[in-house]
């Protein structure tokens, strides 16, 4: 008997549903990233505007400003040259004679006054010279004293007829001879005096001298080219700087009529000024390669502020323009075609105001048409500004607004 098998069952066969997990992570990872950003822009979002939207946007609006008022005043016209400071007169001292170095007189850096002694050559050879010069000329002095006795015997004699023309003539000749011999030996002592003279070295002006060249003891000679020292004039001193060719009718009109231009020197930065002097000529020439011209100003250089070869900005003043309206240069705005500033009206808001300038002179500016004296115009925070903004102004110098009383002006607090 056959057995007969129960049929298997038969099971569907399920498919890998993993998708959806991988897209439910992927809501809640993006769930994650975006709340808190969403939370903090609710946070920082302004409050709603009370009164009207006009009213909140005005509000909003308002640009903290500092500005400044024109005013009417004198503004100098000035000529900026790069220049350097040239001693008037510099001497290197050296020895007129040969010897040995046995005095050092001056201090290194002193001021030497002309005359003082600056150094001393060994004088004894000299003053053996002076010895010799002497006695010859008593020897020759002798000579000439009975050359002249002898003529005038001879004359005597020629009178008488006792004695040939001849030998008068000789002796004249001979006493014409001696006083020659004479003269040549006063000649010698005035030398050998100069001499001793020389072995005295003495400052040839009055100035600063520099560092000592030669120590005492060595041997110097009139033909060394390096010298004792070297002695610079500091007082007065001038300066030598260079101007464009346009300005030269301009200045030398002026030096015409005999006016004394002001010259002011400035330190590299053109921050600090170091002196003031006059302009005292005008170079004969103008150089081709930059086409400037060479002036040259003197200063008293009291305070030895200037010294020689140093770096200087020279400012000429060539005028000065009188009763124009002045402005701070922070204040002046370019567009393509003109000049601007922003002005502030009563109602504290700002217009865009046109201008025209024909000067600038540091941190100022001369303008010619557009502004008045006591207009207000912006010279700090102008990148916020547009026609017709509200603005919440601070006068440049000024407190802050809503200071208290006297802050910013710099009161001493009350004990």
């Amino acid at each position: 008997m056959t057995s007969v098998e129960a049929p298997r069952e038969v099971r569907p066969k399920t498919r890998n549903r993993w998708w959806p997990w991988v897209l439910v992570v992927c809501i809640a990872g993006a769930a994650v990233w975006l709340f808190p950003r969403v939370t903090k822009s609710a946070d920082t979002a302004p409050a709603a505007p009370k009164g009207g939207p006009g009213g909140g946007r005005a509000a909003a609006r308002q640009v903290p400003v500092v500005a400044a008022a024109a005013r009417r005043g004198d503004m100098p016209v000035y000529l900026n040259g790069l220049g350097s400071v040239t001693a008037f007169n510099t001497v290197t001292v050296k020895s007129r004679v040969d010897g040995e170095l046995t005095r050092v007189a001056f201090t290194e850096g002193e001021f030497v006054k002309q005359g003082d002694l600056l150094a001393e050559i060994d004088p004894r050879p000299y003053e053996v010279q002076l010895s010799l010069a002497e006695a010859q000329k008593l020897r020759d002095e002798a000579l000439l004293a009975n050359g002249r006795l002898d003529m005038a015997r001879y004359k005597t004699l020629m009178d008488q007829d006792a004695l040939p023309k001849q030998q008068l003539d000789t002796q004249i000749s001979t006493v014409a001879q001696l006083e020659a011999t004479v003269k040549a030996d006063q000649a010698q002592i005035d030398n050998a005096k100069l001499q001793l003279v020389y072995s005295r070295i003495t400052s040839p002006l009055t100035g600063r001298i520099g560092l000592r060249l030669v120590d005492r003891g060595n041997i110097v000679h009139a033909t060394d080219t390096n010298g004792l020292a070297v002695v610079t004039q500091l007082r007065p001193i001038a300066v030598l700087f260079n101007i464009a060719e346009d300005s030269l009718p301009e200045v030398s009109a002026k030096m015409r009529a005999g006016v004394k231009l002001p010259v002011i020197a400035f330190d590299r930065d053109l921050k600090k000024k170091l002196a003031s002097g006059t302009l005292l000529t005008i170079d004969n020439q103008i150089d081709q390669a930059s086409g400037t011209v060479r002036f040259k100003g003197e200063f008293a250089n009291d305070d030895l502020s200037l010294f020689p070869n140093q770096f200087v900005n020279a400012r000429l003043l060539v005028d000065t323009k009188h009763n124009t309206v002045i402005i701070p240069t922070a204040a002046i705005q370019h567009s393509p075609s003109s000049a601007f500033v922003y002005r502030v009206k009563d109602d504290k808001s700002v217009e865009v105001r046109e201008i025209t300038t024909s000067l600038t002179e540091g941190d100022e500016a001369s303008v010619d048409k557009g502004l008045e004296p006591g207009d207000v115009v912006v010279i700090d925070g102008i990148d916020k500004l547009e026609r017709g903004t509200k603005v919440v102004v601070r006068m440049a110098g000024g407190p802050p607004p809503g200071a208290a009383p006297g802050a910013g002006r710099g009161t001493a607090p009350k004990k």
